[in-house]
C-alpha cells in the first residue's frame, strides 16, 4: 500500500512517479492486463509497420511484447525520468530500435502528425482522478496534444476502467471533434488468470481522428459482449449507459461470487446480440436460501415456461423465495422468457445460458459440478399472441394464450407497462363447431369459460354478495349492480351468467378495453348488462344527482395508472370523500359498496380506510392471500357498529355473524348453481370469506 499516493492529485506529479518506480524497481506494473489479454483488440487498430506513440509507458511490458511480435516503430514517453532510464537500460540490447523519452503528455516535443497511433494504458485514469476544473483542463491539454501529433485517420487507443467522470469527459470531447468512437470491453475470460482481484471491467476506447466537418453524423459503436460484432448507437448517452451497465454487472458478479444475498433479491436482464429488440431475451432473478445444503445442492437454474412468468410463484419475490426453498438449492436463478423473442427448445436455452449463469454461482461453488436446469415439465411451454394493440390510457397491450398446468389454456390481457402482471385472465375450453356436410368430424374452437373466475379477489367479491341484508329477496326479484372497471369482463360475465335476476351497469373509461373484452374474452352486452364508456367519477356523480335511481351494489374494481402513490387499486380520487358520498347516495339504505383496495403504503392505506369509514360506518375486510389486495365490504347504515370516535381498528367478526354470513353466501351459491350448468366445482363461495375482519 505504500506504493500508492497519499493524495490522488499525486498521480499527475513527476516526483511521485519517480519515487514510485524507485521503490518498485524492475518489477513490471500491470494494472489493466498484460499483452495476451489485450493483443486481440490492439492488433486491430495498431499495425506493425506504423509509427506508434505509447504515452505514460511506465515499466509495463506491453511495449516490449508488441516489439517482440514485430512492432518496430514504437516510441514511449513518460513523465518519470527514473522509469525512462530503467526502461532504456532494460531494452538497450534486445530492443535497440525502441525509444524511451522523458516527456510530459500535456506538452510533447514531436512535430504535428508524427504518429499513426497513440496507445494509452491507464495514463488517462492516472491524470484524471476527479472531475475538478483543474483536472479537466489538464486532461483537455493532453487530448489536444494527442490530436496534434496524430495523423488524420490515426487512432487514439485508450485502455481504461472508464470511471464515470472519465467516461463523461471522453464522450464530451472526441465525438464533438468529429472523431469516430469505438468501445471494446476486454474479455473477462481473458483477464481471469491475472486480474481476479480487479472487479471492474477494463475497456479499450478507440478514437479515430477525422477532420471536423459541419453537420457530420457522429459514429458511435460499441462491442461489449465478447464478440466481434459492433453495435451502432445514436447518442453519446447511449454509450455511457452501455458501459455503465457492464460495470454494474461486474460489481454485482463480484458480490455474488464473494458472499450471499442475505435476503435480497437481484434481477438481471440479458439481451440478445443478434436481435435489435429493446426488450431483454431473458430476465434472471437470483434467490438465495438460508438453509445449509449439500455440495451437490448449491446452485441450480429454473426456466419458467413461456407465459407463466406472470404467476405469483414466478412473478413475486415471495413466490420465488418459496420456489427456491421447495427446489432445495442454496442459490436458484429463476429465468423468465420474454414474448418478443423466439425460443426453440429447452436444450437451446440451456446452451445459450450456461456460460452466463456460471458467473452467478455462489461463493465456494465447485465448478466441476454440472449445474442442473429445472422447469415445470419437460418443455418450454407455449405462448400464442392473439392480439396486440395500444390503449389511449394504458399504452401497449397484448392478448395471449398460454398453457398452464395439465395442459389448460389461459387467455391473458397484459399491459406492457407492467408486463409481469395479468390485467385480466380467462380459462379457455374446447367447443365443437357445427359439423359441415361431407366431414366425418366436427371441428373445435377455443372459447372462454364464463363460469371460471381467475382472480381470487373476484371470488371474494361474489361471495360478498351474501353480506347484503336482504339477499334472499333480491335473488328472487331483482338485483341492481353498478360495476366500475370492466377489464376483460370476467367478473361481469360470471355475475350475468349465474344470477338471472341481476341487472348490471358497467362503467369503463377505455373504449379499447371494451373492444378487447368483446373480441377476445367472450363479453357480450344485452338488456341485463350494459357498458357505459365514461369517466367513472363523472358517471357516479351524475347518477347520484338522479334521486329516482338507486342500486343495491356498487363494485369498484379499477386500477390506478399512477405508480408513484403506492396504491394500485383504485385511483386516489375514487376514495376521496366526495366520490364516496356519491356512491353512498346511489345505494339503497341496505345496499353494499364493494371496494378492491391494493395499497403497499401502510400510512396511505390507513388514511384511505379512515376516509371510507367516515362515509360508510361499517366495514368488513377480507385480505387476499399472497396478494396486496384486500376487499372492503362497506355498509351505509350504522347497524352493529363497534367503533368509537374516528379511531380505526380491526377485530374478528363474531362467530354468530360469520355463521349468518355463511348461510347467506350459501343462498348466493345455490342461486348461482341453479342458474347455470357451467358452475366451477372448485369455487366454494362459503370458504371465500374465511378470515373476514371488522374494520
Amino acid at each position: 500500500m505504500d506504493l500508492l499516493p497519499r493524495s490522488h492529485t499525486e498521480f499527475s506529479s513527476a516526483d511521485y512517479w519517480d519515487r514510485f518506480f524507485k521503490k518498485r524497481g524492475e518489477k513490471a506494473f500491470e494494472w489493466y492486463g498484460e499483452y495476451p489479454e489485450l493483443c486481440g483488440i490492439l492488433h486491430k487498430y495498431i499495425k506493425p509497420q506504423e509509427q506508434a506513440l505509447v504515452v505514460g509507458c511506465g515499466n509495463s511490458r506491453l511495449s516490449e511484447d508488441l516489439y517482440d511480435v514485430g512492432y518496430r516503430g514504437l516510441t514511449n514517453v513518460d513523465i518519470s525520468d527514473v522509469v525512462v532510464r530503467q526502461m532504456t537500460e532494460r531494452n538497450a540490447e534486445k530492443r535497440a530500435e525502441m525509444k524511451f523519452l522523458q516527456m510530459d503528455v500535456m506538452k510533447m516535443d514531436f512535430p504535428d502528425s508524427s504518429f499513426s497511433a497513440v496507445l494509452d494504458k491507464g495514463t488517462l485514469d492516472a491524470l484524471m482522478p476527479d472531475s475538478q476544473s483543474e483536472t479537466q483542463e489538464r486532461v483537455t491539454r493532453m487530448f489536444d496534444e494527442v490530436g496534434r501529433v496524430l495523423k488524420v485517420g490515426g487512432r487514439y487507443v485508450i485502455i481504461t476502467l472508464a470511471q464515470e467522470h472519465i467516461l463523461k469527459k471522453l464522450m464530451q470531447y472526441f465525438p464533438q471533434e468529429g472523431w469516430i468512437t469505438r468501445v471494446h470491453k476486454v474479455s473477462d475470460s481473458d483477464r481471469e488468470t491475472s486480474q481476479k482481484e480487479m472487479p471492474l471491467p477494463v475497456f479499450i476506447f478507440v478514437f479515430t481522428k477525422f477532420r471536423k466537418m459541419p453537420q457530420m453524423n457522429k459514429i458511435l459503436e460499441v462491442c461489449l459482449d465478447g464478440t466481434d460484432t459492433m453495435q451502432r448507437l445514436s447518442y453519446e448517452e447511449d454509450v455511457v449507459k452501455a458501459v455503465k451497465e457492464r460495470q454494474h454487472y461486474a460489481m454485482l458478479r463480484q458480490q455474488l461470487q464473494n458472499r450471499g444475498l442475505e435476503g435480497e433479491t437481484v434481477s438481471l436482464e440479458l439481451f440478445s446480440s443478434s436481435s435489435s429488440s429493446s426488450v431483454p431475451k431473458y430476465i434472471l432473478h437470483i434467490v438465495d436460501t438460508d438453509t445449509v445444503r449439500a455440495a451437490d445442492r448449491q446452485f441450480a437454474v429454473f426456466i419458467v415456461p413461456q407465459g407463466r412468468e406472470v404467476e405469483w410463484l414466478f412473478a413475486t419475490d415471495d413466490g420465488r423465495r418459496q420456489l427456491a426453498e421447495t427446489a432445495g438449492f442454496r442459490r436458484l436463478v429463476v429465468v423468465s422468457l420474454q414474448r418478443e423473442h423466439p425460443y426453440e427448445t429447452m436444450a437451446e436455452i440451456q446452451k445459450e445460458l450456461s456460460a452466463k449463469v456460471m458467473e452467478l454461482a455462489p461463493p465456494g461453488f465447485n465448478r466441476k459440478i454440472q449445474v442442473p436446469f429445472l422447469s415445470v415439465g419437460e418443455d418450454i411451454g407455449t405462448r400464442t399472441v392473439c392480439h396486440e394493440g395500444t390503449s389511449e390510457f394504458s399504452g401497449p397491450y397484448v392478448v395471449e394464450d398460454v398453457e398452464g398446468e395439465e395442459g389448460v389454456i389461459y387467455r391473458n390481457l397484459i399491459f406492457l407497462s407492467n408486463r409481469n402482471a395479468v390485467q385480466s385472465q380467462a380459462r379457455m375450453v374446447q367447443e365443437n363447431l357445427p359439423k359441415k356436410k361431407g366431414r366425418r368430424r366436427a371441428g373445435k374452437k377455443l372459447v372462454v369459460d364464463c363460469g371460471y373466475l381467475a382472480c381470487q379477489h373476484h371470488r371474494v367479491m361474489v361471495a360478498g354478495l351474501g353480506c347484503l341484508p336482504n339477499v334472499r329477496q333480491l335473488m328472487d326479484r331483482r338485483l341492481d349492480v353498478v360495476l366500475v372497471g370492466l377489464g376483460g369482463g370476467g367478473l361481469p360475465l360470471f355475475l350475468h351468467k349465474h344470477f338471472s335476476k341481476l341487472q348490471m351497469d358497467v362503467v369503463e373509461l377505455d373504449l379499447s378495453i371494451l373492444q378487447v373484452a368483446e373480441g377476445w374474452f367472450g363479453f357480450q352486452q344485452d338488456d341485463r348488462m350494459r357498458v357505459h364508456i365514461a369517466d367513472g367519477l363523472v358517471y357516479l356523480e351524475e347518477w347520484a344527482k338522479q334521486a329516482s335511481s338507486s342500486s343495491h351494489v356498487v363494485i369498484l374494481d379499477v386500477d390506478s395508472k399512477d405508480v408513484t402513490t403506492g396504491m394500485s387499486f383504485p385511483p386516489q380520487p375514487f376514495v376521496e370523500k366526495e366520490c364516496l358520498k356519491n356512491i353512498k347516495d346511489i345505494l339503497h339504505e341496505d345496499g353494499l359498496f364493494i371496494l378492491n383496495l391494493s395499497c403497499r403504503n401502510m400510512t396511505l392505506r390507513a388514511s384511505v380506510v379512515k376516509t371510507v369509514k367516515s362515509v360508510f360506518p361499517r366495514i368488513l375486510s377480507k385480505k387476499i392471500e399472497d396478494e396486496v389486495n384486500e376487499i372492503l365490504f362497506c355498509f351505509p347504515r350504522e347497524k352493529d357498529v363497534h367503533e368509537s370516535g374516528d379511531a380505526v381498528r380491526t377485530m374478528e367478526v363474531s362467530l354468530e355473524e360469520l355463521g349468518n354470513l355463511k348461510e347467506s353466501i350459501g343462498v348466493v351459491e345455490k342461486v348461482a348453481k341453479g342458474a347455470s350448468q357451467g358452475w366451477d366445482q372448485t369455487l366454494e363461495l362459503t370458504e371465500q370469506l374465511e378470515g373476514l375482519k371488522l374494520v
